[in-house]
């Protein structure tokens, strides 16, 4: 059985300005990712890596192109209902987190589900869930100034993917965090994908590039090459499969 697209780019172009000072952050985009699959996005500084996450997560209108989620065309949906796609199906993470300092781990998690509507019990215990996918469950009552960070990168993993969420986009998501608890977080993302999500992971890292599936490379807003992950054992050795 095929595994069920999550997400697809249709010749997605973006320019921001116009004549002769506009500038092309993306040209002619194309990608579809499928659950249980994780694609790392590389590329140097101003590629259009971060300008392609937020127009995969609904968050940028893109110039021309169309954007696919779960079979939903992004360009016939309100604002209203991007907005409520994005609750249900497309979780974000972060470089700095972006954690509410004054609520709870749990708290953190369960917020995209109670604004989407959800009883505040029924989303606590989808939140537990959550949180238990990243190994802090017993961590659900503390605030993030008592957690490190990378249990604070985990917080915020659980809350990209509790209740409905299949899709996952991180944006630099361990740039924060030292090499070791780098590798924790990834962990993680490489976990929740397998069980079923759907994830992309923008990186400058060509180690964190190897827990993906598919690693595909930006230059000045097109795609330029496109590989297959050789694994974090592989490459952290030095060898090729």
């Amino acid at each position: 059985m095929s595994a069920d697209v999550l997400l697809r780019l249709d010749g997605i172009s973006q320019q921001y300005g116009r004549g002769e000072t506009a500038i092309t952050a993306l040209s002619g985009v194309d990608l579809t990712l499928h659950d249980g699959e994780l694609i790392a996005i590389m590329g140097a500084s101003g590629s259009g890596k971060s300008t392609l996450l937020t127009i995969a997560g609904g968050l940028t209108v893109p110039t021309s192109g169309e954007v696919v989620v779960e079979g939903e065309w992004l360009s016939t949906l309100s604002t209203t209902a991007i907005a409520a796609l994005r609750r249900r199906t497309l979780g974000f993470v972060f470089q700095d987190f972006n954690l509410v300092p004054a609520l709870t781990a749990v708290e953190n998690v369960s917020l995209p589900l109670e604004l989407d509507g959800w009883k505040r019990r029924k989303a606590r215990s989808a939140a537990l869930d959550a949180l238990r996918t990243v190994e802090l469950d017993d961590r659900a009552d503390y605030f993030p100034d008592d957690l490190s960070g990378g249990q604070q990168q985990r917080v915020a993993i659980a809350r990209a993917v509790v209740g409905t969420r299949r899709i996952v986009l991180a944006d630099e998501p361990t740039g924060a965090l030292d090499s070791t608890t780098g590798e924790v977080v990834l962990r993680m993302l490489r976990r929740r994908v397998d069980a079923g999500a759907g994830g992309i992971l923008v990186t400058h890292d060509a180690r964190h590039a190897a827990w993906a599936d598919r690693i595909v490379f930006l230059r000045d807003g097109r795609i330029v090459d496109e590989s297959v992950a050789t694994g974090v054992d592989t490459l952290l050795s030095g060898t090729r499969p």
